[in-house]
């Protein structure tokens, strides 16, 4: 079962121009015999490019922000293809980094980005290999939203959904994968099964929590650093066909965190999440979405499902869909911001892990402080999830029961070099008031970071991530954009 992947065709196109050697004197790569220096490349079943149009496709991300221009771009035909390139990496001293299709990295600051090394385009590799009963196997660069295309079928869906289901899976476990679910069944990373991983030392390897438990424990929210994920096995639950959503405001933001805590602890809902719009006044004006699954001629009763609940009087509303509709339904709004440009705009995002006491203070003073031109009428999304679901030890977020997230998804507004410095400089003054009360960053967003930054964000597993780097990569080769190390 497969995915077309109408990028891979561009790629191997005629236009394409593919490396044939690496040039050992100029440590660049050629495309034809040239000098006696020139090595040449494994065979591979895919192809490794370097016309410009790729280079400079792999030098961008969503963020639009940072661009490091690679010497060339892997599309792989098969997981033997990435271990035969990180292992010549490693020899001729290349770095190398992953992201889901060149250029279409969801990171916001280059994280998927490499200068002078080699981008492999993930989304070559995009089979969905099986669908059982209770998990699918499929490759890193199969989007989440093909593999619920393919399991909705049969009454299946992973656990947990990024709002955005465009993301691929290698991506999104890469970084962990937060979603309205994670309350009831953790993050992305917690609902795998198995991982198939190419290491830097060029080891293709299969780990789970019973096999290879250390790789398993670090590459899991490991940012790329100590593998590169090719295949997973994704775990699969029963949904329901039907979804009513539940939406409410608040003026009040205290009244809905602490509403939005009650029903993570209830489970009357499969879905929580809150965002924040402004009001037309200058200030903001806070909404509840959730989302009850049911089936149909059952649907849930609506005096229960909102009981106890302290938003503003006269502002409920509820809406039925389809559990795919439910799941895609950003899917309008992205094709028009689109269509009018908005998403081809610099997104210099911030996205926190907050600690629950202190979570409703510390936005509501951030908020205070945010104008809508500082988010470019980008969303603002918050919501809670349980810390007792949490598995992978780099996963970094507080250590309290209820983790909020907090995301001020901007869009710079003008797209203009100095403004966009100017958003950046307030996540890094917002990240560091929330590392003082204990918050952490979900590591996709655009916050420049010291080592001495990563050090205090992987607090206080630093010494074993610096060991898991020590024995997965310890010649630096993966993933250099996140700039963990020096």
């Amino acid at each position: 079962m497969t995915t077309t992947v109408a990028r891979r065709r561009f790629l191997q196109g005629s236009l394409a121009i593919a490396v044939v050697g690496f040039d050992r004197g100029r440590e660049s790569w050629a495309s034809g015999p040239g000098s006696a220096n020139v090595v040449a490349i494994p065979q591979l079943d895919g192809q490794l490019l370097m016309n410009p149009a790729v280079l400079a496709a792999a030098a961008d991300d969503y963020g639009h922000i940072v661009h490091r221009t690679p010497l060339a771009v892997l599309v792989p035909g098969s997981m033997k293809d990435i271990v035969k390139l990180v292992t010549f990496a490693r020899l001729h001293g290349i770095q190398v980094a992953a992201a889901r299709g060149v250029g279409e990295s969801h990171s916001t600051a280059g994280q998927a980005q490499v200068a002078a090394g080699v981008v492999i385009d993930m989304s070559a590799l995009a089979t969905i290999h099986e669908i059982n009963g209770n998990d699918a196997l499929v490759d890193a660069g199969v989007r989440w939203i093909d593999l619920l295309e393919a399991t909705l079928p049969r009454g299946k869906s992973p656990p947990t959904l990024t709002d955005y289901i465009e993301l691929s899976v290698g991506g999104t476990l890469s970084v962990g994968g937060v979603g309205g679910q994670a309350f009831r069944h953790g993050l992305q990373v917690d609902n795998i099964l198995e991982l198939q991983v190419v290491t830097g030392s060029g080891a293709l390897v299969t780990c789970s929590p019973w096999q290879n438990p250390l790789l398993w424990n670090a590459v899991r929210a490991g940012l790329g650093q100590f593998g590169i994920i090719v295949r997973a096995r994704v775990r699969l639950v029963p949904v329901k066909p039907r979804v009513r959503v539940y939406s409410a405001t608040y003026t009040d933001l205290a009244a809905l965190t602490a509403d939005q805590e009650l029903l993570i602890e209830d489970g009357r809902f499969d879905y929580v999440e809150g965002s924040a719009s402004a009001d037309g006044s200058g200030g903001w004006i806070y909404a509840l979405e959730a989302a009850s699954y049911f089936n149909p001629g059952s649907p849930p009763n609506n005096t229960a499902k909102l009981a106890g609940l302290r938003f503003d009087p006269g502002t409920s509303a509820t809406v039925d869909q389809s559990y795919f509709d439910f799941a895609n339904r950003l899917a309008p709004t992205i094709a028009f911001l689109e269509q009018i440009g908005v998403w081809q705009l610099p997104h210099p995002w911030l996205n926190l892990f907050l600690p629950g006491p202190e979570a409703p203070a510390f936005m509501q003073a951030v908020l205070d402080a945010t104008t809508l031109d500082d988010t470019g009428q980008g969303p603002i999304v918050f919501y809670p999830f349980k810390r007792a679901l949490l598995g992978a030890p780099f996963a970094r977020v507080p250590d309290t029961p209820h983790v909020f997230i907090f995301s001020l998804l901007r869009t710079a507004i003008p797209a203009t070099p100095e403004h966009v410095t100017d958003l950046i400089a307030q996540n890094r003054q917002i990240y560091e008031e929330a590392r003082a009360i204990g918050g952490k960053r979900y590591p996709i967003d655009s916050v420049p970071m010291s080592p001495a930054d990563w050090e205090a964000q992987i607090h206080p597993l630093f010494p074993q991530f610096s060991l898991a780097k020590l024995l997965f990569d310890p010649l630096h080769v993966l993933t250099p954009g996140q700039k963990i190390f020096t």
